[in-house]
């Protein structure tokens, strides 16, 4: 079972997960998550697809930390963890990941405490870095690279390697896996094929079908309603 709710004081959104069915796929989304497993903190990187979980009667919690949040939450580059799933002692060291530990295994809400924390270290952080902010209007207005890094002031080489530090990867990508994040929910709304595939933003359904099978590993129609 699945739940999950917002956590504005995070720029992030708190979930648990209770795993009863065996292996589970959790599919790419441009964010790293903060993920509490019961004995310690794994920080799960962005990834650029599937990755595939074989953990049968486990419970997580979790914060996912939207694009671009992450790296001042860590203190680190998105681009150093793209693909992987590392402890968090290893980016904050063993002393501050242990007293975390400690204080969620001696609470019955440790996605609070999970969220407070980013919050704070958000708070240490200082501002957002400006060009990530306008970087995502812009995708999320549709504009291509080269605009959006010419309103930047920068060039897109530049531009790709601030994306690189901030997402993990380049703008081009993250507007792959958001497409076929929307792509996802329309198919598992019991939308048709074809349908998702223009209001989604693809060519046709067969470029939905290869960019969907890529980047989740499984064709479109696994995402359909069942029943």
């Amino acid at each position: 079972m699945y739940t999950e709710r917002a956590a504005p004081e995070a720029h992030g959104v708190l979930w648990r997960n209770t795993v009863s069915g065996g292996p589970y796929r959790v599919l790419p989304d441009g964010c790293l998550d903060l993920i509490w497993e019961g004995a310690e903190v794994i920080v799960a990187g962005p990834d650029t697809g599937p990755y595939l979980g074989d953990s049968e009667g486990a419970v997580f919690t979790g914060l996912r930390l939207a694009s671009g949040v992450g790296p001042r939450v860590l203190g680190v580059p998105a681009r150093e963890l793209t693909d992987r799933r590392v402890p968090l002692a290893d980016l904050w060291g063993g002393a501050e990941a242990r007293r975390l530990a400690e204080r969620l295994a001696a609470t019955d809400a440790p996605g609070r405490i999970l969220a407070a924390v980013a919050a704070a270290r958000l708070a240490e952080a200082g501002p957002a870095d400006p060009v990530i902010g306008e970087a995502l209007a812009g995708l999320g207005a549709g504009d291509p690279v080269r605009l959006i890094a010419a309103r930047a002031g920068l060039s897109e080489r530049h531009l790709h390697r601030r994306c690189l530090d901030a997402f993990g990867y380049g703008l081009k990508t993250l507007s792959r896996i958001r497409r076929m994040g929307r792509a996802v929910s329309l198919v598992a709304a019991g939308i048709p094929l074809a349908d998702v595939a223009f209001r989604a933003g693809y060519a046709d359904q067969a470029h939905l079908s290869r960019e969907v099978k890529a980047l989740t590993g499984v064709p479109a129609s696994a995402f359909k309603p069942t029943g």
